[in-house]
């Protein structure tokens, strides 16, 4: 039975489910359907792992406060993050691994860094 190969559409005989004609066109075809769906992920990945960088710079003591406009002005964006803690008293801290930050009223940030104890 001969077969239309996916990836470069050239025909070959074997079995009736076989899709590709050699192994580097099934590896071919595969990467690229990946590809642009692994790059916005990539991408991603790169924003949170500057932001955790910037946060982890600006805070080496565990617990820090800065303007909102430092992190701003590192390239800091705020969109992208990991998770959220709410305090007991409401206040929420958004974090980037193990990195968090709470924005304050007056545009400071109070940086903090991740506890065991907190799930």
């Amino acid at each position: 039975m001969s077969n239309s190969c996916l990836h470069c559409g050239n025909s070959f005989f074997g079995r009736a489910d076989k899709k590709f004609c050699s192994d580097q066109c099934r590896a071919t075809y595969h990467y690229q359907s990946q590809k642009d769906h692994n790059g916005i992920i990539r991408r991603i990945n790169q924003i949170l792992k500057r932001n955790h960088q910037i946060l982890r710079a600006l805070n080496p003591n565990g617990k820090s406060r800065v303007h909102k406009n430092t992190l701003l002005d590192k390239g800091f964006k705020f969109s992208y993050h990991t998770n959220t803690f709410t305090t007991k008293n409401g206040h929420i801290y958004t974090f980037c691994y193990d990195q968090g930050y709470i924005v304050w009223e007056d545009d400071y940030c109070t940086l903090v860094e991740r506890q065991n104890y907190v799930e």
